[in-house]
């Protein structure tokens, strides 16, 4: 069943946008991007629910984005996860304000589990 939920997924690889596009795309809204060059005006205009965020991701970097996400006042209380395989992702997410972390790999219920967890849904 399809929610009018909106998932944005800032990832560099193209099959994990994918394969989360694929997983989630019968439940929610799923909206990926590769770069994070304008990510607030990204941000704004897409109007995401959550938002999953690569660390490596092009340009500025998935902590840098989220800092800025964060800090912005119209975007400030989207609820980010930080998505990626860094071994200090713990520390990463309370170093940038991101709401959590789901680490890579990930378990498909677990990546659901957070959709709803996050936006209520």
């Amino acid at each position: 069943m399809l929610t009018n939920k909106c998932v944005l997924i800032y990832d560099d690889d193209p099959e994990i946008l994918f394969l989360c596009r694929a997983i989630l795309k019968n439940s929610y809204r799923v909206e990926t991007l590769e770069r994070c060059d304008n990510v607030i005006k990204d941000v704004e205009s897409l109007q995401p629910d959550i938002i999953f965020m690569d660390l490596w991701i092009a340009d500025i970097g998935g902590a840098k984005a989220t800092e800025l996400i964060k800090q912005n006042t119209s975007t400030a209380n989207i609820p980010i996860i930080l998505f990626s395989a860094n071994a200090d992702i713990k520390e990463i997410t309370k170093n940038t304000n991101a709401d959590g972390f789901l680490a890579k790999p990930f378990d498909i219920s677990l990546l659901k589990e957070t959709i709803m967890k996050y936006t209520k849904s």
